[in-house]
């Protein structure tokens, strides 16, 4: 049918980067321009509300690449996404400087507070942007690299390897609760300043944030749609439906593993980094596994396999989670696991795959209804 075929093929692309452009003009004109009492201003909390779930949406189709399109399922994408999220604040925390309660030049106020005598070795460099969106994209990459590596060169698929990506951030969560390990323990790294000169607490800062975060998942989404509809792409896909046939016709699947999995770790460490100076903390609470497997509710509530599907389920989720925390705060784990009940029990296909369904079944309807009364009629004046 000519119209399920359009809406399957043009309406999410057509939808969500419709929705990003239209977003970055409506919401920074609606927050600078449009007075606070008027009823169509957007607050500053709301900018930031939306660019976090922006970098949510990212994360999330980060997570939909490496298992909608490959099957490999981690449950340790949360770890890539807060070592972003670390290598942004570890630059944020430079750039203080004598701001901080302790007014020391370059240390830390908690590495004051816990006697440090001079920087460590691995916070060099972080004083430089440019250094440290570079440590963003390989601090995940070189991880996801040689976890993949090790682990898809021994065949560990299916849920060991499920099981092995969540004792992966298991362990980081437990080693950046230390505070030996100099990224501020428990409280983490918090009490940012600036960025690149700019006020985090400026109103056109926050704005920019958050357009940048949008162009960020604009761009994300057409790189992914690139890889995925590409030679490379029918190959993981092919890996994902078949792995043993894939092989035996003599590709090397573990290589576009290893290379889809460094990729999508990379992408969730730029959400991360986008994240953090807009919330304005990372901690190693960004490390839990609980985490990561929300995300892949997100997902799977989206629609996995269709990359803004994964967007739009990782918006939905954390909008009723911000609702529902504030309002019931101590039903939102029972909400959240009843979600997951419901999407794996009567939503296989997400609520993309509900929507794409929507034409054939009304056609279904159209031509049931048509030929009952049809035969009603024809059974009418046939006596």
């Amino acid at each position: 049918m000519l119209l399920g075929r359009l809406i399957k093929q043009d309406w999410g692309r057509s939808i969500l980067l419709g929705t990003l452009g239209v977003m970055c003009v409506v919401v920074p004109v609606a927050n600078l321009l449009v007075p606070e009492d008027s009823a169509f201003h957007v607050s500053t909390y709301t900018v930031t509300l939306l660019g976090k779930y922006l970098c949510y949406a990212l994360l999330a189709m980060a997570l939909d690449l490496v298992w909608g399109y490959c099957g490999i399922l981690s449950l340790g994408h949360g770890a890539f996404f807060a070592l972003g999220g670390y290598a942004m604040g570890m630059y944020l925390m430079r750039q203080i400087g004598t701001r901080g309660v302790y007014g020391h030049p370059e240390l830390p106020d908690f590495m004051v507070f816990l006697n440090w005598e001079e920087l460590p070795w691995y916070w060099f460099g972080f004083d430089a942007f440019w250094f440290a969106m570079l440590m963003v994209v390989l601090v995940p990459g070189l991880l996801a690299l040689v976890f993949g590596w090790l682990a898809f060169r021994s065949r560990v698929t299916g849920v060991y390897l499920s099981i092995m990506t969540q004792a992966l951030t298991y362990a980081l969560l437990l080693a950046f609760y230390r505070n030996e390990m100099g990224f501020g323990g428990n409280n983490g790294l918090t009490d940012f300043k600036d960025i690149l000169g700019a006020s985090l607490q400026s109103d056109v800062t926050r704005v920019v944030l958050f357009v940048v975060s949008a162009f960020a998942l604009a761009l994300t989404y057409l790189f992914c749609r690139f890889v995925v509809t590409s030679k490379l792409g029918r190959v993981v896909t092919a890996v994902r439906d078949a792995d043993d046939r894939t092989r035996f016709i003599g590709y090397r699947v573990e290589n576009y593993k290893v290379w889809i999995f460094t990729v999508s770790a990379v992408l969730a460490g730029i959400a991360g980094a986008l994240y953090v100076p807009q919330v304005g903390i990372i901690n190693p609470s960004e490390f839990e596994p609980l985490k990561s497997i929300e995300l892949v509710v997100w997902v799977a509530l989206g629609g996995r396999g269709t990359l803004y599907g994964a967007a739009l389920g990782a918006v939905i989720v954390n909008y009723a989670k911000t609702w529902m925390t504030g309002a019931f705060p101590e039903v939102w784990p029972f909400a959240l696991g009843g979600l997951f009940i419901l999407v794996t029990l009567s939503l296989p296909k997400g609520v993309v795959g509900l929507v794409r369904s929507l034409p054939n079944w009304l056609a279904s309807r159209v031509r049931y209804t048509y030929h009952k009364w049809g035969s009603l009629i024809r059974a009418k004046f046939s006596h």
